[in-house]
């Protein structure tokens, strides 16, 4: 995947990685390898598919991104969970693809103290919700742990944020939290390590940005035809789905030289053949 996109990536010191993962859906299959089942936010629910972890580089000046690396998930084989992929993929980053970047944004899948840390030992960044449930103190070991949701917020504080200890973290270490209303019937926690962020409108347009790796596996799934393959070896489904990756790449790279999306990309490949066939049609019919 690094080698197809390295040369064409504009880096950026301003740039972002974002990761998150994607379940190629299977749930009608009862013999392929590495199904299992997980969550699906796409679906909302639990079904069989097999687990991708993607990670991609923003550019906020040029405002595009490239997918520059991905992980299968199956830990039944590897042992490794979520945050393992993602720990591996960012040190990739870091110490062999030396790509320049701040900040990293995630999901509240990723927004555990090994990761949190990692970061904070690299000298990045962080933006990352964490669920309402996760216990915090904000009066520096006065009172006793409280859930993010029993926390009480002043007119200040949902304009600035509040400082906050998250439970096990080391005695004295402080992160930003934010309260974002997202939608009338949701409000988001925005954890982050930058203590000088003072506005909650501009931590609202820095997890923003994460909506890009939400387009490229809406892409995927569209565009790609990564979810087709019903071969049943863990191998083939390895290959198809990096096969797809490797399309989207391509596809990618021509929709940003071009100006077109990739769905026009595609959709004109089709126009294009389907003129010629209708001037002169490649298989001949005889009528009585």
């Amino acid at each position: 995947m690094w080698k197809s996109v390295k040369d064409d990536i504009v880096p950026s010191e301003r740039g972002y990685l974002i990761y998150d993962d994607t379940v190629v859906d299977k749930n009608f299959s009862s013999k392929i390898e590495a199904v299992r089942r997980q969550w699906s936010g796409n679906a909302h629910r639990v079904i069989k598919g097999i687990g991708v972890f993607t990670c991609i580089y923003v550019n906020p000046e040029t405002d595009q991104f490239w997918a520059i690396d991905y992980r299968i998930y199956n830990p039944d084989v590897d042992g490794r969970d979520k945050n393992d992929h993602v720990k591996d993929m960012l040190k990739n980053v870091i110490e062999h693809k030396k790509l320049p970047f701040w900040a990293v944004l995630m999901d509240t899948w990723y927004a555990s103290l090994p990761l949190m840390r990692m970061i904070e030992c690299y000298g990045k960044i962080y933006y990352c919700p964490i669920r309402k449930n996760r216990l915090v103190d904000e009066s520096d070991g006065v009172e006793e742990y409280k859930t993010v949701e029993a926390l009480s917020w002043s007119e200040k504080d949902l304009k600035e944020g509040k400082l906050i200890h998250l439970n096990k973290f080391p005695k004295g270490h402080r992160v930003k939290l934010f309260r974002l209303t997202v939608l009338p019937n949701r409000t988001d926690y925005i954890a982050t390590n930058d203590l000088s962020q003072d506005s909650a409108d501009a931590t609202k347009d820095e997890c923003a940005v994460r909506w890009k790796i939400e387009q490229l596996h809406r892409e995927l799934k569209q565009v790609t035809g990564i979810e087709k393959c019903q071969c049943r070896k863990e191998r083939i489904q390895r290959n198809h789905i990096g096969c797809a990756m490797l399309v989207w790449a391509a596809l990618k790279k021509l929709a940003y030289k071009t100006g077109k999306t990739i769905y026009q990309l595609k959709q004109g490949l089709l126009d294009n053949y389907m003129v010629k066939e209708l001037a002169k049609p490649s298989i001949q019919f005889t009528f009585a």
